[in-house]
Formats: C-alpha cells, sequence, structure tokens
C-alpha cells in the first residue's frame, strides 16, 4: 500500500498554522504559504479551494491515503446521524490514533510503526493493522517483549498527559483502555467537517 513521504508540514505553512502542534513547524516561525509569493498572495480563496483544505487537513493529520479517506467518509455517510460527527469517530477510533493518544507514541506516524511491527496488543491479541477500529471497553496495551524498547518505556513512565476523556491509561501502565465512544467535544483535534463533507459530497 502506498503512503506519503512528501514533506510533512507543507500543508502547515499553507493553512497558517501547525496541524500536529509542533513547535519546531516551519508554520510557527513562517505563518503563510510556502513558495516565492507566498508571503504576498493577497488572492481571495474559492469555496471549492478552501474544501479541499480542510479535507486535507484531515487526511494528512491521520496519515491516510485518499483512497482510505473515501471509505471511511462512505462508511460514515451509512451509520446515519451527522456524517461528520460519525467521520471524526472513526478516524480517532482508528488503533494507531487510540496508541497515539494513549501516549507510547508521539506522532500518529509513529504509533502506526508501531502498530504494524507487531507491538501492539488489544484485548491481548496482537492486532498489525493501524486501520483496526478500537470500540469501548477494548483494552490496547504494548506486549510484554516489546516494553524495554527505551522509546515504550519512556512513554509509559511519563504522566499520560492530554489523553482524551474517552480513554484512560495510568501513569506506568503498558495499557489502556477506550471508555467511550469519541465525539466532536471529546476529541482533540478540530477541524471544520462542513468543509469535508462539502467536498465529497460534490
Amino acid at each position: 500500500m502506498g503512503r506519503y513521504t512528501g514533506p510533512k508540514h507543507k500543508l502547515c505553512r499553507r493553512l497558517g498554522y501547525c496541524i500536529w502542534g509542533s513547535p519546531k513547524c516551519p508554520s510557527v516561525r513562517r505563518p503563510y504559504a510556502p513558495g516565492q509569493h507566498g508571503q504576498d498572495m493577497r488572492r481571495k480563496m474559492s469555496v471549492y479551494g478552501q474544501q479541499l483544505l480542510d479535507k486535507q487537513k484531515v487526511r494528512m493529520h491521520y496519515g491516510l491515503m485518499e483512497r482510505q479517506m473515501r471509505k471511511t467518509f462512505a462508511k460514515a455517510q451509512q451509520m446515519g446521524g451527522v456524517t461528520g460527527t460519525n467521520l471524526l469517530m472513526l478516524l480517532e477510533s482508528r488503533l494507531d490514533a487510540v496508541v497515539h493518544r494513549l501516549g507510547f507514541a508521539t506522532t500518529i506516524p509513529a504509533a502506526r510503526q508501531l502498530v504494524v511491527h507487531g507491538h501492539i496488543l488489544v484485548d491481548g491479541k496482537k492486532v498489525d493493522k493501524p486501520a483496526f477500529r478500537v470500540k469501548p471497553g477494548m483494552a490496547v496495551s504494548i506486549r510484554e517483549r516489546s516494553r524495554k524498547i527505551p522509546m515504550i518505556a519512556e512513554a509509559a513512565e511519563t504522566p499520560p498527559a492530554g489523553v482524551p476523556e474517552y480513554l484512560e491509561r495510568a501513569q506506568g501502565a503498558f495499557d489502556g483502555r477506550m471508555v467511550a465512544t469519541p465525539n466532536l467535544e471529546t476529541i482533540p483535534f478540530k477541524s471544520d467537517m462542513a468543509g469535508v463533507i462539502g467536498f465529497y459530497s460534490r
């Protein structure tokens, strides 16, 4: 399966702020579009252009390819209710996103690597698919022989600050649990989902 390997913060420059919250992001020092004329751009963005940026913001934050994003959007539509809320819930319920939110990895791409390399267990069973959907009541843990990896050991000892309400993990623990369904109020990542819906509903 293909994956994006281009500059991760290029979109941050286009948006004017960092999607991932990194203090070292180039958009912190240069909050304007990339390119020779980025600082002087005064062109009004079209509705389509804004919808595209809203969609790209969500897609790049969760590290999805376009095909994956479209499939997730289609599933959100089929669920009934508010499509934008359903979409964010499905994205936040992905195993790689849960591993990141629990504090076992500093970024979603790093969490995806832990999952793919077989370091993560769900309810005691190894799961190596980043798109696996974690549901309320499921326990996510680090397998026993992976707990000595420096990055994982350090993450476990670090106080789990910023863990959203729908997850719980104790300091020093190598496991956490989803205790509720993610929703717009509890999901840390904020975006204009109306723009995303508008883009895919054209």
